[in-house]
């Protein structure tokens, strides 16, 4: 037992040793220290472990390999508790300057009238305030609950790994030192690493270094760093060092995480709530001093004016009690907490509808889109492409089937075949792998795939092709040369090399001098054939059909991988028509986005006929529509784009410039809200520049979800549309919320503004203004912040950049409705005793409690018309909204408390069926005057 404990402390020493050599190697791309343990194989020897077939598949050996080099995660910082949101609640000024009211107010009561009696002002303040706080706090609590898991969901990645001789998609959380990775354009480098083989492969540094430039990573210099990405170039890297350990988990260590910035519209509210608080503290004043003035004028008829009792003294705090929560109730902090509470609720929804935001604005942002450029590729079509028509040696073929498969191989001469398949699994960014469970497995993008299961079906083995050549470099497709390539050295003396190159049907065609005709000869490209070639991608790509041409040529005077792969010179081998099918729906997303006001264009690096022919069956491309080649729109000089760029539907064989040129001059030039959809490295620019960046989430690379606002889950276009409408029912809600909470702003403030200049006294005391608060800033945001969006909204005209927050129809509303309530309130202050028949010397009281009721049930009624602030039908899905009706339930339940069972705290008294029925009346009229208002024209 001893010798195996101190064979085991040996063991971890060891791995110890070894964990903390690898993150000095990497980290300090220490070459002289690499070459002294063997190199990357010497490395990968050290960790047990095997370039080709990666770690074995013995459970207990990962778990042990997991115990001694930790996981692959970073450390998060601790979730902050609920008594911490309490804590922060409580700091709110207005609140502090109530609580030391409240104090006040039980010393002095209960110094004078005795406990309890003396303490049941300060004491209805107190419970006032708690309630309040938690309130607040239990909604913060839970925001950030909510934020906490979509952030989860935004670091759920996954990656090609080798273990056990599999190629299979791991989470890279489950990555272990000595794993073989597989990363290729736009992965995010996991782990830090070596590199272990691959071609042309440039790293983007700047996340650790800052510099812009990226990094030649190769056998010479093979260190990969955790947190860069892959900006060109694929290879295969083996794990040395995870999580905390990686230079980019030493530099997380260092740094706190912040949370969302405020969005636009929290901005603009906050704007809103500084200049509404000011008026209302300018309100609080002259109201305070009003009442001072009136009881000093009443003590200088008295004669009393130097004499002061501990009455007096608790009036005048009363006074002051009711000056601050004019404040309170004026102060609009459910604006922003409205704008939160609305985007958290519509991010959660939006997650269940396959959008994961990644930041706040972008809610509201694609509320107001005008514009929305799509590209094609996954997007409108299903991303699931199969070689459907193929024109090899000069024979056009259908291939839909084997049988048709075997006629065309068949057909072909040996040697045109043999050239076909070597093409086909040599120059590839893709690989046919046989699975865990003994399947074969095609690995690479969709195009790559397709082009690989032709070579398949024509009888090719993807590693006997590749073991009968050597590969001596590889270029990957290049959305700037639309084209890509690859060397291979032939087997026998002398080391022949030979180009293949496979791209853009059109380009790849115009670097071929020579093709392989049906003989199997290779022949002069006279005009006749070019002609017939050129009309056979036209054909190919009216029907829809991606077309890729494949070429190739032998190299003369010998090949360095540091040469640049020949650009012209080639032999046609033949084209292949690829069908990508449109997803369903997407003909009726668009036309629905086009009832809304959004013009939809799509971008694309397809053939412009291929494009057209998807855009018109997706009904992107009308008969006053211009479709456009990116060389062509390049060409255009600054006032032809002025007049083209509004009439550009589809522009094909775009480049990532030219995407990024169109969205610039659609958002500088003609203010377009654009919404930008990629899932590529290449569409990161246009992704930035665009007001909202989509990205594809299943094909999407990690640079462009990065780049992203919001990824879409399901890369179909479809949830683009359920996105917009998400955000069109963002800012509607916040706009019915405004228009709910300004109108109590507007009555309650000259309500007892106006009371206290009249006569001398506030209507409504501080417990219940800071209930109405309630009703208005937290339940109201609860209530009317979280409706969820309905089909009408796509029926309406966008927002854009420049529209106005608070429109002619809620200033309609607002002015309307608190003209209607100050009118009632100010009536049952002149003739309530009368009209209710009240006597004796609990009048007041009663009145007041009236007035306090009917105000409450005017925000009620006036909160369900608020629900919409144009259609008079308020009524419509308001049993879909549980929130909505649970807020409404709970205020009228806690209101009939207030008034019958806390009537000492809140300055209430109990309440006949007759005067409850006229209160609710009261505020049952709200409603008809609503609807009556949105007959007025504005």
């Amino acid at each position: 037992q001893e010798k195996l404990r101190i064979a085991v402390l040996v063991s971890k020493a060891a791995f110890q040793f070894i964990s903390n050599e690898l993150g000095s190697i990497v980290e300090g791309h220490d070459v002289k220290k690499l070459r002294f343990h063997g190199g990357v194989s010497g490395i990968a020897r050290k960790l047990c472990t095997s370039t080709n077939d990666g770690l074995p598949k013995d459970a207990d050996a990962l778990r042990r390999r997991q115990e001694l080099f930790g996981i692959n995660k970073f450390a998060e910082s601790e979730s902050r508790s609920f008594w911490v949101f309490v804590w922060e609640a409580l700091h709110d000024m207005t609140l502090m300057i109530l609580a030391v009211c409240a104090f006040v107010s039980l010393i002095v009561g209960i110094a004078t009238e005795g406990w309890p009696k003396g303490a049941h002002d300060g004491l209805g303040i107190v419970a006032s305030i708690m309630l309040v706080v938690f309130v607040t706090a239990t909604s913060d609590y839970r925001q950030s609950l909510q934020f906490k898991d979509l952030d989860k969901e935004k670091k759920k990645i996954s990656i090609q790994v080798t273990r056990n001789g599999f190629r299979q998609k791991m989470s890279i959380y489950d990555l272990l030192p000595g794993d073989i990775v597989h990363l290729a354009i736009g992965d995010q480098v996991p782990a830090d690493g070596l590199f272990v083989s691959g071609f042309s492969v440039l790293i983007d540094e700047s996340s650790l270094t800052g510099e812009s430039e990226p990094v030649m990573v190769g056998s010479e210099t093979p260190f990969l760093l955790s947190g860069t990405k892959v900006q060109d170039g694929s290879c295969k890297m083996l794990i040395t060092t995870v999580g905390m350990r990686t230079q980019w988990g030493k530099l997380m260590a260092t740094l706190s995480e912040g949370g969302d910035d405020e969005t636009p519209l929290q901005v603009k509210l906050n704007g809103v709530a500084t200049i509404i608080g000011k008026i209302g503290l300018f309100f609080a004043v002259i109201t305070f001093a009003v009442l001072v003035q009136g009881l000093l004028v009443r003590k200088w008829k008295d004669g009393s004016h130097v004499d002061w009792n501990a009455e007096e003294a608790m009036e005048m705090l009363e006074y002051f009690a009711i000056a601050v929560t004019i404040v309170v109730v004026a102060v609009p902090e459910g604006l922003p907490l409205a704008v939160t509470l609305s985007l958290a609720f519509a991010m959660k929804k939006m997650m269940n509808d396959k959008a994961l935001v990644r930041h706040l604005a972008a809610c509201e942002t694609m509320g107001s889109a005008t514009t929305i450029c799509s590209d094609k590729t996954g997007t409108l079509t299903t991303n699931h492409m199969t070689v459907v028509k193929s024109c090899i040696c000069m024979s056009v073929h259908e291939v839909g089937n084997p049988s048709k498969f075997a006629n065309l191989k068949s057909e072909l001469h040996d040697s045109a075949l043999k050239l076909l398949l070597q093409s086909i699994f040599n120059n590839t960014g893709g690989e046919v792998v046989m699975s865990k469970e003994g399947k074969r497995e095609i690995l690479g993008t969709p195009t790559e795939a397709a082009i690989l299961e032709f070579g398949l079906s024509l009888g090719g083995e993807f590693q006997a092709e590749r073991e009968a050549v050597k590969l001596v470099k590889l270029e990957p497709f290049n959305s700037t040369k639309k084209r890509m390539g690859a060397i291979v050295e032939l087997p026998g003396e002398g080391g022949r090399m030979r180009a293949h190159s496979k791209g853009a049907s059109e380009i790849v065609l115009a670097s071929c001098e020579k093709v392989i005709n049906a003989k199997g000869e290779i022949v002069a490209l006279d005009d006749s054939s070019v002609k017939f070639l050129q009309a056979t991608i036209d054909q190919f790509a009216g029907e829809a059909l991606r077309t890729l041409c494949l070429a190739y040529k032998e190299v003369q005077g010998g090949f360095s991988p540091n040469d640049a792969i020949p650009e012209s010179g080639y032999t046609c081998i033949g084209i292949v028509g690829i069908k990508d099918p449109v997803r369903p729906g997407v003909k009726e997303s668009v036309a629905v986005c086009h009832a809304a006001g959004i013009a939809v264009r799509m971008v694309t690096g397809d053939n412009i006929n291929t494009a057209k022919a998807i855009a018109r069956e997706c009904g992107i491309l009308t008969s006053d529509g211009i479709a456009i080649e990116g060389p062509v729109f390049r060409e255009k000089s600054q006032a032809e784009l002025l007049e083209l760029i509004p009439k550009i539907q589809v522009m094909a064989r775009s480049s990532p410039l030219d995407k990024h040129t169109l969205v610039k001059h659609l958002r500088t030039t003609f203010d377009d809200v654009v919404a930008v959809t990629g899932d590529g490295t290449n569409d990161a620019p246009a992704l930035h520049e665009a007001d909202i960046g989509l990205a594809m989430g299943i094909a999407g690379t990690e640079v462009a979800k990065e780049s992203a606002d919001v990824i879409i889950l399901d890369d179909n276009f479809s949830t683009i549309v359920t996105v917009a409408k998400w955000g069109r029912s963002v800012y509607i809600n916040i706009q019915k919320f405004v228009q709910f909470q300004l109108t109590v702003n507007v009555v309650a403030l000259v309500v007892n503004f106006s009371s206290a200049c009249m006569t001398g006294s506030a209507p409504l005391t501080a417990v219940q203004l800071l209930w109405v608060n309630m009703i208005m800033d937290t339940l109201g945001a609860l209530a009317l912040a979280t409706e969820p969006p309905n089909n009408e909204l796509m029926k309406r005209a966008p927002v854009g950049r420049k529209g106005h927050f608070i429109t002619n129809v809620m200033w309609r509303n607002i002015l309307g409705q608190s003209f209607y309530q100050f009118l009632i309130i100010w009536k049952l202050q002149a003739s309530g005793k009368l009209m209710f028949e009240l006597e004796g010397p609990n009048s007041d009281l009663v009145l007041n409690t009236i007035i306090f009721n009917s105000f409450v049930f005017c925000q009620v009624f006036n909160e369900i018309s608020s629900r919409e602030m144009e259609s008079i039908n308020v009524f419509r899905g308001i049993m879909n909204n549980y929130v909505f009706v649970m807020v409404l339930g709970a205020t009228v339940a806690f209101q009939i408390i207030i008034i019958e069972l806390l009537g000492t705290f809140a300055n209430t008294t109990h309440l006949t069926s007759h005067q409850w029925g006229a209160s609710v009346l009261i505020g049952f009229i709200g409603m008809p005057i609503a609807a009556i208002l949105k007959m007025v024209p504005v």
